[in-house]
């Protein structure tokens, strides 16, 4: 059991699965009170053993704890079915449940007309991460930037913060995006493997020469991109016209279909491709195919 030290902000948490587990183990190592609710009780168990005050429901999370009230459940229904009838009257919800934008918005106006004030949250970071500064991990947050500066050395406690705006979707948007580019590049690496895997090829000693090329080829191309984006300039000093890459195309698909591999993951990027190419992108490299993605 740790001792609370004087001036420790306290922190409600509702949801105790592996990441809200983790996030109060984190307060509780830091010292901070924390109350912890969980619709299934068994769970709070452990860390009531270490400290924290386990409340019987959220309503009495709520209504016990101090600080900020922070949510960590399965997602927005679960928010909703968890403070149902909940007084929040002049208390600061910090939502770290994986949303959508949209939801986050309508969360937001939510909690206003309970008398609430909101920050929602996309975490970066999967459980283990928590509490590790080294390891890297964050929280976008977004909404009410008062409650932000207020609670901000108690919400750094866990994970690191990044603040995205006022507009209280932006930390979902930002957490997808962040996230649709990992899929992206899981897909990558699935059909970078999958070409060798019938080949007498050590898959362990691949893995450093895959991971060492995406290194090299994402954080460039992700600054690339957001310049021309910004500029609307896709053609000046191109290293890689479109037209050449498109051209290459047949290749990849080749070499998939002699190495027995599904091109699905493929196909649907070079479409993009060549449809660029027929409206007269030969010239750009590949950042102008972002617009084409825009219904």
């Amino acid at each position: 059991m740790t001792a609370n030290p004087p001036g420790k902000s306290p922190v409600t948490l509702l949801g105790l699965g592996a990441m809200g587990t983790a996030l109060a183990r984190a307060w509780l190592a830091a010292g901070h009170p924390l109350t912890v609710w969980n619709r299934t009780p068994g769970r709070a168990a452990p860390l009531a053993a270490e400290g924290a005050v386990a409340a019987a429901t959220a309503a009495g999370a709520v209504a016990a704890g101090g600080g900020p009230v922070v949510l960590c459940l399965l997602d927005d229904a679960s928010v909703g079915t968890a403070v149902d009838g909940v007084d929040l009257t002049g208390r600061d919800l910090v939502n770290l449940t994986t949303t959508t934008p949209a939801q986050a918005r309508a969360r937001a106006a939510w909690a206003a007309e309970r008398g609430a004030r909101y920050l929602d949250g996309g975490i970066m970071a999967v459980p283990p991460m928590v509490g590790v500064p080294q390891a890297g991990g964050y929280v976008f947050h977004s909404g009410s930037r008062e409650l932000f500066e207020e609670h901000r050395e108690t919400l750094a406690v866990p994970l690191g913060t990044v603040y995205v705006g006022e507009d209280a979707g932006f930390a979902a948007l930002h957490d997808v995006a962040l996230l649709s580019a990992m899929y992206g590049m899981f897909a990558g690496v699935a059909h970078a493997f999958a070409l060798i895997r019938r080949e007498d090829v050590d898959p362990v000693a691949f893995a450093p020469l895959l991971g060492e090329w995406i290194r090299a080829m994402a954080g460039p191309a992700a600054a690339e991109t957001g310049r021309r984006l910004a500029s609307g300039d896709h053609t000046t000093d191109v290293a890689s016209r479109l037209a050449m890459q498109v051209a290459g195309t047949p290749t990849f698909l080749d070499t998939a279909a002699g190495q027995g591999v599904s091109p699905e993951l493929l196909r649907p990027y070079f479409a993009l491709m060549r449809r660029r190419l027929d409206t007269g992108g030969g010239e750009e490299g590949l950042t102008g195919l972002v617009d084409l993605l825009l219904g």
